[in-house]
């Protein structure tokens, strides 16, 4: 049975057909109920049962969707299959998509750094599941009450551990022309960086008003972005802030190795324009040279690199914490600590640290935030945190400091890995005095807490048995 000849109050399997919801070009979207779903559904029904793409493409995601979970992507119900009617019924998202919000372009910085914050992730969450999603665009992205963002529409996806039967099938490039990557248009899909161009593209439009790189119809359009960067958004829109233009260029970059490692640390930004480091893309106003097109273009005609893949591109990319205790007290700790995130830093040439210091607060009225010398106490843990990384020589866009105030040290820290999606701890572990040992110690409370592995430093020492971190 098409689409086309589907009726509310049909039946499918024993799901009631309640209200037609969508049509597009590939598929029909119908609102579901059922005797064993105590919540309203969502069946999508192929458009085109004679299109090859459109079939392979609805096989590759009734293989996908049963393997998803978590907040950013519907979950899956069952699914039918060509030899009757082929359906998918998911979870029924009842919030808009980003698509109504292109006609409200060009967004506030703000509202545009939150809005990708979400995206991004929602991209590494999925990329953790060892999936590409390779067509985000904005009518792919749903909010839920709360604005998390969820990713739908995985036809053109790409799962690291299932067979690539679009890639065994097709050799055009597969991909919405306005958001579709470099490497995409090469063939290239087993690079999760593919998702963070089109997550650029997309954030380029709500900043600016205007498609990066218009609506391409052709393959020889298409091929143009190997070559010929964005205009730079702020020649667009003069009110586009520098660090918001680094974030959108950074995503954007030709060269995969150019981009963000992740979308955790596409999101990390995002959550902090403050503290972006802004380079040469960020006062950028004229268009390339053509010199520089030239060069581009001289690459692109190379042979391709060896693909990493999403597991291994994501080891490759890691947010190290590390929760530094500054006082004079534990100078050995703190530089053993050091230490120990460089040697995670050296085994990852595209890791970024956030250097993290918690300012204990009284758990009852707002405390005193300057010492008996009058000094600024936020500011001056700041400085020496900054202080303690100086000999790490990280460039800039691999670092952050992080002063947290919380009357509580573990909450505060593992909050703070929770929210900027961190992978690795890096803590010391303070002195066994038999009260530490009574209460728990703040190391022995994040690896019980933490969402994330955490790597624990101990230094031994004449007068005690070990030292310790953060206070």
């Amino acid at each position: 049975m098409s689409a086309a000849a589907l009726a509310a109050g049909q039946r499918i399997d024993g799901f009631e057909l309640l209200e037609h919801v969508h049509r597009g070009g590939m598929a029909s979207l119908w609102r579901v109920a059922s005797a064993d779903l105590a919540e309203p559904a969502l069946m999508k029904v192929p458009a085109v049962q004679d299109d090859p793409a459109a079939i392979v493409g609805f096989e590759v995601e009734q293989m996908i969707m049963p393997l998803l979970g978590g907040p950013h992507v519907p979950r899956f119900f069952a699914a039918g299959g060509f030899e009757a009617q082929p359906y998918i019924v998911m979870e029924y998202i009842d919030g808009p998509s980003l698509r109504a919000r292109l006609d409200d372009a060009p967004l506030p910085p703000d509202e545009v750094a939150r809005i990708g914050a979400s995206i991004a992730e929602a991209l590494h969450d999925l990329h953790l599941q060892h999936v590409i999603h390779l067509d985000v665009k904005p009518s792919n992205i749903l909010f839920r009450p709360g604005n998390e963002a969820v990713l739908i529409d995985y036809g053109l996806a790409r799962h690291e551990r299932l067979p690539d039967l679009l890639a065994e099938e097709f050799r055009l490039p597969l991909g919405t022309g306005p958001y579709i990557s470099p490497e995409q248009v090469l063939g290239v899909r087993d690079d999760p960086r593919s998702d963070l161009f089109a997550l650029g593209a997309i954030l380029y439009h709500l900043a600016t008003g205007q498609r990066a790189f218009g609506t391409p119809t052709s393959v020889a359009a298409l091929r143009k972005r190997l070559y010929r960067a964005p205009v730079p958004p702020r020649q667009h829109n003069p009110n586009c802030p520098p660090w918001l233009q680094e974030i959108l260029l950074h995503c954007l970059e030709v060269d995969p190795e150019r981009r963000y490692g992740s979308a955790a640390q596409a999101a990390f930004e995002l959550a902090h324009p403050q503290l972006v480091a802004l380079t040469t893309r960020s006062q950028r106003l004229a268009d390339d040279s053509l010199g520089q097109q030239l060069r581009r273009w001289f690459r692109s005609v190379q042979p391709l690199p060896m693909q990493h893949g999403v597991a291994r591109q994501l080891r490759r990319a890691p947010i190290v914490l590390a929760a530094v205790d500054v006082s004079e007290e534990w100078e050995a700790l703190a530089d053993a600590l050091r230490d120990a995130s460089d040697r995670v830093l050296q085994a990852e040439a595209h890791a970024r640290l956030a250097c993290v210091s918690v300012l204990k607060t009284a758990r009852i009225g707002l405390g005193d935030p300057t010492d008996e010398a009058g000094q600024n106490r936020h500011i001056q843990r700041l400085v020496q945190l900054q202080h303690w990384a100086r000999p790490l020589a990280l460039p800039a866009h691999r670092l952050t400091c992080h002063v947290l105030e919380s009357p509580d040290p573990v909450a505060a820290i593992v909050d703070f890995a929770r929210s900027n999606l961190v992978d690795h701890i890096v803590i010391g572990s303070r002195g066994a005095s038999g009260l530490r040992r009574y209460l728990g110690s703040v190391s022995t409370q994040v690896v019980a807490e933490a969402p994330c592995s955490v790597t624990v430093v101990n230094v031994p020492r004449q007068d005690s048995p070990q030292a310790a971190s953060v206070q």
